[in-house]
């Protein structure tokens, strides 16, 4: 059984991908994504097409650049020989991405630490002298 793309105008698609159609049409202007035309000149995605727009937006989520991101396209364009080019970038945006979660990590762990403070000082288990500052240095000298 051969399994046939379906065609999608720009409004649907935009619908089951989560964008704007104005975003769409700005993505088409960067090269991100390739529309079709059909006999009547109107713009058409496929399946395929949403598949490939959700992998950008997994890049564009992990923190990857808009210049990265026409890179890796064009890159992907040029066929499997860029395979070891495009896998060093996603490599690099994989680093750049647990980096940024491991700072992330740090300012929730302040953040929490400030609550538990307020939390003390209201059910008084804190004493009111004891300063935020004096209240961390018991978790940095882990």
């Amino acid at each position: 059984m051969v399994e046939t793309d379906r065609h999608y105008r720009i409004g649907e698609f935009a619908k089951l991908v989560g964008l704007s159609t104005y975003t769409l049409r700005y993505y088409e202007d960067q090269g991100l994504i390739k529309s079709r035309r059909d006999d009547k000149d109107v713009r058409y995605y496929t399946d395929q097409d949403i598949r490939w727009v959700g992998f950008i937006l997994h890049l564009k989520g992990t923190g990857m650049r808009l210049n990265d991101l026409k890179r890796y396209v064009t890159l992907r364009a040029q066929g499997d020989a860029t395979i070891p080019e495009r896998r060093e970038m996603l490599r690099k945006t994989q680093d750049d991405a647990e980096a940024d979660i491991a700072e992330l990590q740090m300012h929730l762990q302040v953040l929490r630490h400030k609550i538990d403070w307020y939390d003390g000082k209201v059910d008084h288990t804190i004493a009111d002298s004891e300063s935020f500052h004096d209240y961390l240095q018991q978790f940095n000298q882990e």
